[in-house]
């Protein structure tokens, strides 16, 4: 005779629950019980199994800080730090009045022999190398 074990069923579950995936050599590893079961936003131990926040604020909280906005960029900020280390000429990029051309550093045209206008922090565009402003890749206007 065979147990009711053993027969095969019908329409099994695609989500066997932990009780019923455990195997006999499984070292006496249990199961989590619901006191293991912890809100994922506050850890308050849950009542039911299958919840993953313990309220409707937990959830709600959750779900915003899922969707907070990055923080802005702080040109500012970034321009006090590099001044800082005494490195902000080394990040800078100017432009000669003449040739218009961008040098990173110099602040001298070595064709022109004119002074170049500062125009704000940059660098060499890892595509192109091209010398790129910070402000042109965050979209702001670059004032001359």
């Amino acid at each position: 005779m065979t147990g009711p074990g053993d027969i095969p069923m019908r329409y099994p579950s695609r989500y066997p629950s932990p009780a019923d995936s455990e195997e006999p050599g499984d070292g006496g590893a249990s199961p989590p019980t619901s006191a293991d079961r912890r809100c994922s936003v506050c850890q308050v131990v849950q009542v039911s199994a299958r919840a993953r926040y313990c309220s409707d604020a937990c959830k709600q909280h959750a779900y915003r800080l899922r969707q907070a906005a990055p923080p802005a960029a702080n040109l500012g900020g970034l321009t006090a730090d590099i001044q800082r280390r005494k490195s902000l000429a080394a990040h800078t990029i100017y432009e000669c009045p003449a040739c218009e051309t961008r040098y990173l550093a110099e602040r001298r045209c070595p064709d022109c022999h004119l002074f170049c206008r500062r125009l704000g922090l940059g660098g060499p565009c890892p595509h192109c190398d091209d010398l790129v402003l910070v402000a042109e890749i965050l979209d702001r206007e670059v004032t001359r």
